[in-house]
């Protein structure tokens, strides 16, 4: 990449990330590196999630293929969560702390957007649907640490969104990890599990949980723990827990599209790699998803945002 740039960093829960985007070929190289986590645990502490940031962080910025002389147009970073009033995690100041500092030294601007709003923008650019960024969408970010359907429409931070509905206890990847821990399957669960799925079957008749527009999957954890202790494979275990966060993401949508009209459905976080799921999904509705390289945590959404908020101040590359 020998041509500017916008920087672009993610430091969420899980994953370290940095991303460069080249507004005039409208191309994004993007490097991560998980954040270590001990055997049978299932995630960090916010405080050793901020170390292990601020120890990964060089080491992934000096990964970014980024040619000799290649400058920054500016520099945006993923400081909370989500576009929401309160909404606060001490693993987001890594990210903004060296985006400050980076945007400082360099003398360009500095942007800060949540992280929510970088999987939707890396949902979108990877799709091929940045025709989308200015029209309103329905969305659903299915993570680790998140499951919710929300109403997007055009914002100062480029997105504007509104939760229509979500999880009443655990998420989507939560259900996947602690199935995997009861399998031995070791952390984050996820493609382990979708392999194990692809060859178990399951065909039985679920009814997912809900409390009005919200999932309730607590559940499912002790139904997951009962069948295994019934004998029920491996293989057949994972597809069952697929297959019932299918019924439950088919039924936000119907509902978030009966409320809200033909929006377009948007998908993106890491559960939404899965290939289960997203076939489920497509017989159904007419779905744009990120690709799976960046379904998961990543910073390339966060650096188009910040390339989308500086060409919005009138910067030109």
């Amino acid at each position: 990449m020998d041509k500017p740039f916008v920087l672009g960093l993610d430091t969420s829960n899980y994953t370290t990330s940095a991303a460069g985007y080249q507004p005039e070929s409208s191309t994004v190289c993007h490097r991560r590196k998980l954040l270590p986590v001990g055997e049978g645990e299932l995630g960090l502490r916010q405080s050793d999630a901020l170390f292990h940031h601020t120890r990964q962080l060089p080491e992934v910025l000096d990964s970014l293929p980024l040619e000799a002389g290649a400058r920054p147009l500016a520099v945006c970073a993923s400081d909370r969560p989500r576009s929401l009033p309160g909404s606060y995690m001490p693993c987001f100041l890594a990210g903004r702390t060296a985006g400050r500092a980076v945007a400082r030294i360099c003398g360009v601007p500095f942007y800060a957007t949540s992280h929510q709003n970088g999987h939707l923008a890396a949902a979108l650019f990877s799709a091929g649907r940045l025709d989308l960024v200015d029209k309103p969408f329905l969305a659903f970010h299915v993570s680790g640490g998140t499951f919710e359907v929300l109403s997007v429409t055009p914002g100062p931070e480029i997105f504007a969104t509104e939760i229509l509905a979500g999880t009443k206890d655990i998420s989507a990847g939560q259900l996947i990890d602690r199935a995997g821990q009861l399998l031995g399957l070791g952390f984050p669960a996820g493609p382990r599990v979708e392999q194990l799925a692809l060859e178990g079957r399951w065909g039985k008749k679920i009814a997912p949980a809900f409390r009005g527009r919200d999932c309730c999957l607590s559940g499912m954890e002790n139904k997951a723990r009962q069948l295994l202790e019934a004998g029920t494979s491996p293989e057949d275990l994972c597809r069952f827990v697929l297959e019932y966060i299918a019924a439950v993401l088919c039924r936000m949508a119907e509902e978030a599209l009966a409320e809200k009209g033909e929006l377009p459905l948007v998908f993106s976080g890491g559960v939404m790699a899965n290939s289960i799921l997203r076939e489920a999904l497509t017989k159904r509705f007419h779905c744009v998803f990120a690709t799976p390289e960046l379904s998961s945590d990543n910073a390339a959404g966060v650096a188009l945002i910040g390339s989308l908020l500086y060409q919005r101040e009138g910067g030109k590359g």
